[in-house]
């Protein structure tokens, strides 16, 4: 298994590393992607990635923090080279349902993202909330530069799935699919192809049921990964290999 989207850098994960990190190597997880929000994330994540061959971290900002974090795409290419452990670009994208940083702003720093991820040639990382409409007509704006494409704890509609698999796209879970009212969600998923899946926690938050109320953690992604198996009608030990294969392969590991 492997957690494709975690926040180590966020409490209570930071202060008991260590710990999380046993208990995620326990559960049978071989790799965490831990992910950068903000220009002072980077540098615990650059600190981060050096506790453990297991872990490995991206640089991008959230679409809530481009109000105060403006990235051009030279600093996020400089940014990235620094360390060959940051593998990825992102969390990056929209986000029209909080409105925390301005619209232009928003899609400016998502285009700046996506041409770093271009001559990189490393996946980007991609929130998308409320926003499909602007998310695809960006994303498909560059179809024909070969981006690699990871929506990010995906919970978008049946259409905007089938819309983004025309651009590749990889599609990640997160512990919402265990989630009672979220049939529509798991409807969805059955349709998205096994080798365009991921799994994921988003931790420490959106812990999956049973663990709701509880910070969540990576070890948890096994409880993602038994929905998830269930909704494909696959083992979960087949699933873990799926999921671990198109990881490797997305993030040429």
């Amino acid at each position: 298994m492997i957690d494709s989207h975690c926040h180590l850098d966020h409490e209570p994960l930071h202060e008991n590393l260590s710990e999380v990190i046993n208990r995620s190597k326990e559960t049978g997880i071989t790799k965490l992607l831990t992910i950068c929000t903000t220009f002072d994330s980077f540098e615990d994540i650059k600190s981060i990635v050096k506790k453990d061959p297991m872990i490995f971290g991206t640089y991008g900002i959230h679409p809530h923090e481009t109000v105060s974090n403006k990235v051009d795409k030279q600093t996020i290419i400089r940014s990235v080279n620094e360390n060959e452990k940051i593998i990825g670009i992102g969390e990056t994208g929209l986000d029209f349902f909080y409105n925390y940083s301005d619209r232009e702003r928003q899609i400016n720093s998502f285009k700046a993202h996506i041409e770093a991820s271009i001559e990189l040639n490393k996946p980007i990382i991609i929130h998308s909330r409320d926003a499909e409409k602007e998310t695809f007509q960006i994303l498909s704006s560059y179809k024909n530069k070969k981006l690699k494409i990871l929506m990010h704890c995906f919970t978008g509609s049946l259409e905007f799935s089938k819309k983004l698999q025309t651009l590749d796209a990889f599609f990640s879970a997160s512990g919402i699919i265990t989630f009672k009212n979220s049939t529509e969600l798991q409807n969805t998923f059955k349709t998205i192809p096994l080798e365009k899946l991921l799994i994921e926690t988003d931790s420490p938050f959106l812990a999956p049921i049973p663990m709701r109320g509880k910070k969540n953690e990576p070890s948890f992604i096994k409880h993602t990964l038994e929905k998830l198996s269930n909704l494909k009608e696959t083992t979960v030990e087949n699933l873990s290999n799926i999921t671990t294969d198109n990881f490797n392969k997305l993030f040429n590991l």
